[in-house]
């Protein structure tokens, strides 16, 4: 991986991370002060704790990213520390369709005449659930990668030997 795509996802990740911090900081002041403009309409209580929720598992896969980049940089990813991100990253995305249903079942009743946004939102969640099963299967050819490399190392310290 070249340093300028690691500059330029790193910048990114910055700026992502930054802007979802500064909408949860706006959200629990929203929480937290009192002065929510709802009007009954609708459940913005916990729709923004589902928000925050939503955006706070989308952080913890950035910081993952961002720590597998680093890896990737000094050229230790092919190793089993990399297993504890990847696996952040498959928990974070779950746990991101977990939040993603609950805010469908609690924007459902307000649906009943068009049930049709409900079964998007739903589809949404499972395309969110099939994002976590790529990064399953990444993580899979991940440790088959992990496991050549491993065996790689062992051949070269028997020839080594025989040398």
């Amino acid at each position: 991986m070249g340093k300028l795509a690691v500059r330029a996802l790193r910048a990114v990740l910055v700026v992502v991370l930054a802007g979802t911090v500064f909408v949860q900081a706006l959200m629990l002041w929203a929480l937290i002060s009192g002065n929510d403009p709802e009007d009954g309409s609708l459940p913005l209580t916990p729709l923004r704790v589902i928000t925050i929720l939503g955006i706070g598992a989308a952080q913890v896969a950035m910081v993952c990213v961002w720590r597998l980049v680093a890896m990737v940089r000094r050229g230790t990813v092919f190793s089993h520390a990399a297993f504890r991100y990847v696996d952040a990253i498959i928990g974070a995305i779950v746990a991101a369709a977990l939040v993603w249903f609950a805010g469908t079942a609690l924007n459902a009743p307000g649906q009943r005449d068009d049930p049709g946004v409900t079964l998007i939102m739903g589809g949404v969640g499972l395309a969110i659930l099939g994002v976590a099963l790529i990064v399953l299967v990444l993580r899979t050819l991940l440790a088959q990668a992990v496991a050549r490399d491993v065996e790689a190392a062992e051949m070269q310290a028997e020839l080594d030997e025989v040398i």
